[in-house]
């Protein structure tokens, strides 16, 4: 202990609310039926509080807390524990929580368990039960349904701290700290315990581990007890093995000859395991990350570098040298640097022929900091390990590492290495305002000695600035790089500053970039939610690798692309020559991959300013040149590079192809920071192509990685995407779900792109279901010039949405200005779908005698530039012109291919306007559709039939004996069968079908 910090005590559960919500259903359901939980996890996350804020909720009758005695035991039979439970009772409901209920011995456990089995019969009683998961559960509760607790996301645990410490922790000492709690709430509270005020608010070095020993076994407390020596070295080896292993279990013969090796008179066996450990075929591991730790921190010292030695010899003679310099590191005996040891470790970890894993090499590259003296190499180091943690995903990891470069003096490269790596943090989970100035500052300090990844963090400052919208920036920003040599063809730019004639939105003309990027995305969408061509260098896999040592020959031999890292240093895609780290100068840092500006940076900087610049002309070279590259090289972020630019030409097959074996060489790279990328990427095409249920599997799976990979703006791109899928084939309630959910990165980040976009899917939404006045009131917010316009790569997209909004609902005088702008765009040729919307959008506003041909013009345009969904559109809305022009033989047929098209690519929403207007035809489409309460589940009926009465959903779950949750989620379903809005609808929908109903009825009798 060096100090003590006193801790207030948390006032609310932070997260947890998927956890609540099955523990609200178990209390709601006691108005009609009894019921049963267990609740699981960890030490220290939560299990107790869970149960607090149960019973602290529960107000509908007495709670009563069940423990073990001093025996502990509890009543004998599950009969008298019935009878207790009844008295308790009386005529109430009644919760009975029961706190580890794994310490009860086993006769009590069985007794617990059949009670819980045979509820019903002392009332209406909720059970409530936590067990611990850091050891199998046990048989008496294995049958019992189970809600496990997971560690707190990084926002909770941010927030968590903000609440504990009032917001006053310095910065780096925030990294550091959540890090270290890796969401374990009761962790993060016990260090935060252990500082000094002074060290919390980085006034004084923190202490070293920060979480040491007896923090560890505090949390735990008695998790950690083990019956034997022998199941104690167990347990030691295998936590000493995961500490070099690429996830948290490791080979059960691994172990067991360490064992040999620890102590050779020994025979040691796996069977049987120690119950704080899992095997699976022939891996170990333990059932709690966190009582992996305590093990290794606990043990004495002695012993445990003797695991460590034992298992670097062992690692040593199966020829695998990365994790047998790490244990053969943390063998020795004091703290002291060991150079030698230090730079082997580096050399190997720069090593791309060495198979090892991003957050291998990233472990082995902070362990040879720490055994460094020299205060550059160490900052070198530092930010090496970062660099790989980066590529892991886990910028949690490489936050404090990169804290600890900054505390070491460093030449310029050195910390403009950092400063990127930092600002790639930033940009992946941050302000990306934050994110600009540190990429930019990281531009600066590598331009000497560095101008390779000079200008990959050159090009990620430009993506900061237009997921901002920040769109003079970002033309500043692209025109830092170099400029284009003389092999470059007359098509392309020169760094040239914006032209002072531009307009006020910093381009020439009347086009700016919304038209650029609407040729990339899908049916409107710009291609990658970040920007599409910045991005790419802006992503880890450009601009962040291991320095890995190059032999002669190696950069360019076949399978160097095995090895994605070695060619992504800096955003280097070219051919690379060694050159001595600029930390080491050739020594104990090893090498590092380093070159001249390569092409595809160059070309991709250049295509992206002349689309910047509305000159097609000039960026289609530039771009092509990008997409060609690919054809013939399978390392990811020459793909990445080639699906953006085929999506901003507007090449969508070829972005599909280049997506999807992107996707494929960053799974097989091992680079978790990049599955993301790749996978909006592929979304965006999908989307273009019209291929809706694609989009939304790609972009649910992207959502999913990305918040594995701690990727929060990411993630609020992703979510836009699916809010964008769902606004045409889903539900109100997804579509507010996915809006709600990247609106809320995106303010707080500062991602002007994905909010455009997300409210752009909102509006979408409210146009489909029949809303225009709705629609047409959120769209002019992002389309009609004010501050308050979207993002500039991103408001036309939606101009095309205004105009048929603004027009169905009486008002054509709004889109003059710019439907002048949209014209501009479709001028600019990059978008094949603009042409036929233009042509619609003119249809819509036009007199009767000009209309009609307007229209079939934009359907001829369709059929040249295909998208099934942006066609249907069309035909729709001429059908029904035509209806309302009582032409309905024409209309039918138009009507017809609409609903078509619609199911053709999954637009549910709008099928069900195209058979509205069928029925209203007299036609009778096929599948009822929506609208009608044909389409329902005899469960969805008779719900809709109690909410249209006026019933809550807690009613509805009374009266038919289910939980909330499930009314909840049929009644979900009800309101995309039927596209109703609000309970008042459905009450009318309903009232309106049992009128008919009873209608026809009447005349069958007569």
């Amino acid at each position: 202990m060096t100090g003590e910090t006193t801790v207030r005590t948390a006032v609310r559960i932070h997260g947890r609310s998927a956890q609540r919500e099955a523990v609200r259903a178990l209390l709601d359901g006691l108005r009609a039926r009894s019921g049963h939980l267990v609740v699981t996890g960890e030490p220290g996350l939560g299990r107790t509080a869970l149960l607090q804020w149960a019973a602290d909720s529960f107000r509908a009758g007495p709670v009563l807390r069940l423990g073990p005695g001093e025996d502990r035991g509890a009543p004998a039979t599950a009969g008298e524990l019935l009878t207790t439970l009844r008295k308790a009772a009386g005529e109430a409901p009644l919760l009975v929580c029961v706190d580890d209920a794994h310490l009860w011995d086993a006769p009590a456990r069985s007794a617990l368990s059949h009670a819980a089995e045979r509820l019903h019969t002392a009332g209406r009683v909720a059970l409530l039960l936590s067990v611990a998961g850091h050891r199998a559960v046990d048989p008496e509760f294995a049958r019992l349904p189970v809600v496990r607790l997971d560690p707190l996301a990084p926002s909770h645990a941010d927030a968590l701290l903000d609440e504990v410490t009032d917001g006053s922790t310095d910065p780096a000492v925030r990294e550091h700290l959540l890090a270290e709690a890796e969401g374990n709430p009761a962790l993060l509270l016990a260090l935060v315990r252990r500082l000094t005020p002074a060290e919390l608010r980085g006034l004084r070095p923190l202490p070293r581990p920060t979480a040491d020993a007896g923090t560890l076994a505090a949390v735990v407390g008695s998790a950690l007890t083990c019956p034997s020596a022998d199941a104690r070295d167990l347990l030691l080896t295998v936590a000493a093995a995961v500490r070099a292993a690429d996830g948290p279990d490791v080979d059960t013969r691994l172990v067991l000859d360490a064992l040999r090796h620890l102590d050779p008179a020994s025979a040691p066996t796996a069977n049987p395991l120690p119950d704080v450990l899992a095997g699976a075929g022939d891996r170990l591991r333990f059932h709690s990350p966190l009582l992996c730790r305590a093990v290794h921190a606990t043990a004495a010292p002695d012993r445990r570098r003797a695991a460590h030695r034992a298992l670097a010899d062992v690692l040593e003679a199966d020829g695998q040298p990365l994790p047998a310099l790490l244990h053969r590191s943390w063998s020795l005996s004091g703290p002291a640097p060991v150079a030698r040891l230090a730079d082997r470790l580096a050399a190997v970890a720069a090593d791309g022929t060495t198979p090892a894993s991003h957050g291998l090499r990233g472990t082995a590259y902070a362990r040879a900091a720490e055994l460094t003296a020299d205060a550059p190499v160490r900052a070198e180091r530092y930010t090496a390990a970062a660099e790989q943690a980066l590529l892991a995903g886990r910028p949690d990891r490489a936050r404090p590492l990169l804290a600890a470069a900054r505390d070491c003096a460093a030449p310029a490269v050195v910390r403009g290495r950092a400063e990127r790596v930092r600002g790639l943090a930033e940009l992946r989970d941050g302000p990306v305002g934050d994110a600009h100035q540190s990429l930019l500052l990281a531009a600066s300090l590598l331009a000497e000695d560095a101008p390779a990844e000079a200008a990959s963090a050159a090009l990620a400052a430009a993506d900061a600035a237009w997921a901002a919208g920040d769109l003079s920036s970002c033309l500043a920003t692209l025109s830092l790089g170099p400029a284009p040599g003389p092999r470059d063809a007359a098509g392309m730019l020169g760094p040239a500053a914006p032209d002072a004639a531009t307009g006020a939105d910093g381009l020439p003309g009347t086009v700016d970039l919304a038209g650029a990027v609407d040729g990339a995305g899908p049916g409107g969408v710009p291609a990658p939610t970040d920007p599409p061509g910045p991005r790419h260098a802006a992503d880890p896999r450009q601009a962040v690798a291991p320095r890995h040592a190059t032999v002669p020959g190696h950069a360019t031999a076949p399978g160097y692309a095995a090895v994605p890292s070695a060619v992504l240093a800096g955003g280097r895609t070219g051919g690379a020559t060694p050159r001595t780290d600029a930390g080491a100068r050739g020594g104990p840092g090893g090498t590092r991959v380093c070159g001249a500006v390569p092409d595809p940076v160059r070309d991709h900087r250049v295509g992206m300013r002349a689309l910047l610049e509305g000159r097609l002309d000039r960026a289609a070279p530039s771009l092509g040149q990008v997409v060609e590259r690919a054809r013939t090289d399978d390392r990811p972020e020459t793909l990445l590079r080639a699906a953006s630019a085929a999506l901003l030409l507007g090449n969508v097959d070829a972005a599909r192809r280049a997506g999807a074996r992107a996707l494929a060489a960053t799974r097989q790279s091992g680079s978790e920071a990049l599955v993301p990328q790749a996978l909006e990427y592929l979304a965006y095409a999908e989307l273009r192509a019209g291929r809706h249920p694609q989009a939304r599997a790609h972009a649910e799976e992207g959502l999913r990685t990305a918040l594995r990979a701690g990727q929060r703006n990411t993630a609020a791109h992703h979510q836009a995407v699916l809010a964008l899928a769902a606004s045409i084939e889903d539900e109100p309630a997804a579509v507010a779900r996915h809006v709600t959910a990247a609106l809320a990165t995106a303010r707080r980040h500062g991602l002007a792109q994905a909010a455009t976009l997300a409210e752009w899917a909102a509006a979408r939404a409210d146009l489909g279901r029949g809303r225009p006045q709705d629609a047409a009131d959120r769209l002019g917010l992002l389309v009609l010039p004010g501050p308050g316009r979207g993002h500039f790569a991103v408001w036309r997209l939606a101009v095309p949405c205004f105009v048929e909004a603004a027009a169905l609902a009486g008002r054509p005088e709004d889109t003059h200005e710019v439907l002048t702008d949209f014209a501009g765009w479709v001028a600019f040729g990059a978008d094949p779908q603009a042409a036929a919307q233009l042509a619609r959008c003119h249809a819509l506003l036009a007199p009767p005698d000009r209309a009609d041909d307007l229209y079939r013009r934009a359907l001829a345009r369709h059929d040249e530039a295909g998208g099934d969904f942006e066609r249907a559109r069309t035909a729709l809305l001429y059908g029904k012109w035509l209806r309302r022009r009582r032409r309905p033989r024409e209309a039918r047929g138009r009507l017809g291919t609409a609903l078509a098209g619609f199911d053709r690519c999954g637009a549910g929403v709008w099928a069900a306007q195209a058979r509205a207007e069928l029925r209203a035809l007299g036609a009778a489409p096929q599948g009822g559709g929506a609208g009608t309460l044909t389409g329902l589940t005899p469960q969805q009926l008779r719900i809709a039939r109690h909410v249209a009465e006026g019933a809550t959903n807690r009613e509805v779950a009374l009266t038919l004996a289910v939980s909330t949750r499930t009314v909840d989620y049929h009644l979900r379903k009800v309101f995309a069968v039927l596209g109703v809005r609000s309970r008042l609808e459905l009450a009318r929908m309903v009232e309106h079908a049992d009128r008919t109903r009873g209608d026809r009825r009447a005349g069958d009798r007569m």
